[in-house]
């Protein structure tokens, strides 16, 4: 069985997954693309250790926030750990909120050339050849500077895919959880006080040196929003009222993937009791497998 776990930010996706994985024999496997990285624990609300309930999960902190980390990468990672995970006859939870990450495993999705986001300026035809080297064999020429870049884009940025996106390469349930508008919004907003008060910030100061060279730092929501205050460009309570703003975006970005992506079913959470969800989602589960 394999289930994959959905839903804005602040929705109870991580408890869902601990809690249906202690009941289905299952192991987690990391949905969420900046949940990768090591160090980047209070602002991606990664799983702590004492909520893991001594449930396995894969595929966090598997890489440093200097490293490259693409969707290719992770299509590669995730379908190895389902074969490993299923050939030991263990079910298995995918959770996060990263949908192409997610799509891109459970589809056929092939990664191909396309069209230039990056001139890699910097970079000599050479190094660019070793780069491509880093995640498949280059059968482009040295030389052809124009083929090269266009590949390496893809590679990195994994946002166009062949048309092979909508065929299924295993069988599998797709869980959404939901709530109300204001209430979402105002968890997320309680949310990101709350990492404030965990140590974000003094997590932020611990990488600043990094954030010239790491793209995971310079993108992900959460950390981003420090560049300016860094460069005493920002308040902290503006970087605060703007993490907030860019989560609640990203929510609506979400809900836009999953309805469209996948065949989700969607559960209103009840935040008063979760185990009301918990229960109904596994009952259902059960007659539906």
């Amino acid at each position: 069985m394999i289930i994959v776990i959905v839903g804005p930010t602040a929705v109870g996706k991580t408890k869902l997954s601990v809690e249906l994985a202690k009941r289905l024999n299952a192991e987690i496997i990391n949905g969420d693309s900046t949940q990768v990285y090591r160090d980047l624990d209070i602002g991606t609300a990664k799983v702590r250790e004492e909520e893991k309930e001594g449930i396995v999960h894969h595929l966090f902190d598997v890489v440093d926030v200097s490293d490259f980390y693409t969707v290719f990468d992770y299509q590669k990672d995730c379908r190895r750990l389902i074969e490993e995970i299923t050939s030991r006859g263990k079910n298995v939870i995918i959770v996060g909120g990263t949908g192409l990450y997610m799509k891109a495993a459970l589809y056929d999705y092939r990664f191909t050339e396309g069209t230039s986001y990056q001139e890699y300026s910097d970079l000599s035809n050479e190094e660019i050849y070793e780069r491509i080297k880093k995640y498949q064999d280059c059968d482009v020429h040295i030389h052809n500077r124009k083929r090269l870049v266009r590949l390496l884009n893809k590679l990195e940025s994994g946002e166009e895919l062949t048309n092979y996106k909508d065929h299924k390469l295993y069988n599998f349930s797709v869980i959404g959880l939901t709530t109300a508008r204001e209430r979402l919004y105002q968890r997320i907003d309680e949310r990101v006080y709350g990492m404030m008060r965990d140590g974000l910030l003094e997590e932020v100061e611990g990488l600043r040196e990094q954030f010239a060279t790491s793209k995971a730092l310079q993108t992900a929501i959460g950390y981003k929003e420090f560049i300016d205050y860094f460069s005493n460009k920002k308040r902290v309570e503006d970087v605060i009222a703007e993490i907030q703003k860019n989560s609640r975006h990203y929510a609506k970005r979400q809900y836009t993937f999953f309805n469209h992506q996948f065949d989700t079913k969607w559960y209103d959470v009840d935040f008063d009791n979760f185990s009301n969800t918990v229960d109904l989602i596994y009952q259902e589960l059960l007659q539906e497998n």
